[in-house]
C-alpha cells in the first residue's frame, strides 16, 4: 500500500483518505460520537454514504478511548457488511466502544506499544427502584450484544469474555493476540506475532489511574474540572469525572 499522510483533525471523529493504489484508509481518532452522532440521523447516514462511495479494500487506523456504544455498533455493522476486505490497525488505543469497531476487521493488527481495553457498558440512571432495575436490564442486554462481537472475533467462551469485561481488562498487543482480539503485531517482520514470545499474565491495570487518563480525553476542553454539572444531562464521562474529583483529598 502506498503511504498517505494523515489528514488534519476535523470536528468529526473519522476521516477518509484515498490512496494512490485505489484502496482507502479510514482514520478513527478521538471519542466516538464526540460531536453529532448522538440523536442525529444525518451523521450515521453520512458515514455510511462515505463508506459506500468507493470500492475495494479499506484499512482502518484506530486511536480512540471509546464513546457511544450505539454509534460504535452501527459502524461495526456497516464495516461487517462492507464487500471489500477490512483491515484494522491500532496505533494508540482501542478502548471501550472503539474495541467493538476493531472487531469488524478481517485482520486486526496492533502496534507493539498500543493498548486495547474492554469493560462493561455503563450509563446514568435517575429514578426509583423500578427505573434502576430497567437500567440494569438494559445494560445487561447491551453487554450481551457487545459479547457477540468479541465472541465472533476471538472464539472465546461468552463466560470468559464476560469475566474479562467485569474486570475492565487492558491488553497489550501480545496479550490481545494470545486471546484472539488481534491477529498480529505491527512493525514486526511480516506483521505477524512471533511464535515463541512469552505472554505476561498481567493485563489488569489500575482502574482509577487509567480512568482518570481517559476521562481527560472525553471531557470537553472548555469545561473546567470542578464545574457544576446537570446530572440528568451529564454524559457518563462527565459524571465519572465528577465522582473522581470527590475522592481527591
Amino acid at each position: 500500500m502506498s503511504k498517505s499522510s494523515k489528514p488534519s483533525p476535523t470536528r468529526r471523529f473519522w476521516n477518509w483518505v484515498q490512496n494512490e493504489d485505489g484502496s482507502r484508509t479510514l482514520y478513527l481518532d478521538g471519542p466516538i460520537a464526540e460531536e453529532s452522532w448522538l440523536g442525529d440521523e444525518v451523521t450515521p447516514k453520512q458515514f455510511k454514504s462515505e463508506l459506500l462511495s468507493g470500492e475495494g479494500d479499506i484499512t482502518i487506523w484506530i486511536n480512540s478511548p471509546g464513546g457511544d456504544i450505539f454509534a460504535a455498533n452501527q459502524i461495526y455493522n456497516m464495516l461487517m457488511d462492507y464487500k471489500g476486505k477490512v483491515t484494522v490497525k491500532i496505533d494508540g488505543i482501542a478502548a471501550s466502544a472503539a474495541s467493538v469497531i476493531a472487531m469488524a476487521g478481517g485482520d486486526v493488527f496492533m502496534s507493539s506499544v498500543s493498548m486495547m481495553m474492554i469493560h462493561n457498558p455503563m450509563t446514568i440512571a435517575i429514578g426509583d427502584t423500578e427505573e434502576m432495575e430497567k437500567a440494569i436490564a438494559m445494560l445487561e442486554e447491551i453487554k450481551e450484544s457487545i459479547i457477540n462481537a468479541y465472541e465472533l472475533k476471538t472464539g472465546l467462551s461468552r463466560a470468559k469474555i464476560s469475566h474479562l469485561m467485569d474486570a475492565e481488562s487492558w491488553f497489550n498487543a501480545r496479550k490481545a493476540v494470545e486471546l484472539g482480539f488481534a491477529d498480529g503485531i505491527l512493525f514486526m517482520e511480516d506483521e505477524s506475532s512471533p511464535a515463541d514470545f512469552e505472554v505476561s499474565e498481567g493485563m489488569i491495570f489500575s482502574r482509577q489511574a487509567v480512568t482518570n487518563s481517559i476521562l481527560q480525553k472525553l471531557i470537553p476542553k472548555e469545561k473546567p474540572i470542578g464545574t457544576p454539572i446537570d446530572v440528568a444531562k451529564a454524559t457518563p464521562a462527565e459524571w465519572l469525572e465528577k465522582r473522581l474529583n470527590l475522592l481527591k483529598p
